[in-house]
């Protein structure tokens, strides 16, 4: 069996325990294995994050660049990498089929298709679109010579779009269509989650870690959610921990931020020589 077909029996198996379990996202090779280093069971990048590293804003980084993104931190640790594909880079279904198909030759075990569209005017995709969007994805999975779990996005909470019952609709259309996981990220209640997960048969992710909402993982996992995301927030986390800094060193001229900061024999001893 190779490394990529133990990475994703691993990572399916994570979905299939009882309990929900963290997934963070690292931005950059340096918080992969930061994160891999304290224990964690699997990662999931974040393209906000990952734009932030390299000036851009998120949604500005093309597929190319995403991929070999990917490929970077699924070779920087041992750990199962499931990739946020946006909304696989392109409108037609056979666009996020071989971007699955691409994600998965650079080395990563999952990944998710949203149905965001990028466009202010018009930014979800129709509900039927969306579903023959993903069913294509999970027909690409299912060519894969190795486990590959796929995730599907409900992205109305993020776009303005507070409809529970039209969000548990599309998300039963993904599971339909073939998604293993289901994600509508922005939820911002217990009750909108426990009402996500009673009306579908799949793994549920659940995106924490931003303002608006409070949960557990004890919590999350009596309420039956199988996996927990923060997205960006580490990465914004990190860049707030700078703003505050240069802040300080700007208008006090004083420099006590480094009191909080690890050292550099902590951060040393992290990585590998």
């Amino acid at each position: 069996m190779s490394t990529q077909d133990e990475k994703g029996l691993v990572f399916r198996a994570l979905h299939q325990r009882s309990g929900a379990f963290v997934i963070p996202n690292p931005w950059d090779v340096g918080t992969a294995r930061v994160l891999a280093g304290l224990g964690f069971e699997a990662l999931a990048t974040t393209s906000a994050g990952y734009a932030f590293s390299i000036g851009r804003r998120d949604g500005a980084v093309g597929r190319e660049a995403m991929i070999g993104h990917v490929a970077e931190i699924s070779e920087a640790t041992d750990l199962p990498v499931s990739a946020d594909l946006e909304n696989g880079f392109g409108d037609p279904p056979e666009v996020a089929a071989e971007t699955i198909r691409m994600v998965a030759a650079a080395g990563a075990v999952g990944g998710s298709i949203e149905d965001a569209t990028g466009r202010a005017d018009d930014p979800i995709y129709a509900e039927d679109f969306a579903a023959d969007r993903i069913r294509a994805a999970a027909e690409a999975v299912r060519g894969l010579p190795f486990a590959f779990t796929l995730t599907a996005r409900a992205e109305n909470y993020l776009y303005g779009r507070p409809d529970l019952a039209g969000t548990i609709r599309r998300l039963q259309a993904y599971q339909e269509a073939g998604a293993d996981v289901l994600y509508a990220p922005g939820l911002t209640s217990h009750d909108e989650i426990a009402a996500v997960i009673k009306s579908v048969d799949r793994p549920v992710n659940v995106l924490v870690g931003f303002k608006g909402i409070q949960l557990s993982v004890a919590e999350a996992s009596a309420m039956g959610v199988r996996r927990l995301s923060v997205g960006s927030a580490l990465a914004r986390a990190a860049y707030g921990a700078l703003l505050r800094a240069t802040k300080e060193m700007r208008e006090q001229g004083t420099f006590t931020f480094g009191d909080d900061a690890p050292s550099l024999r902590e951060m040393t001893a992290m990585f590998p020589k």
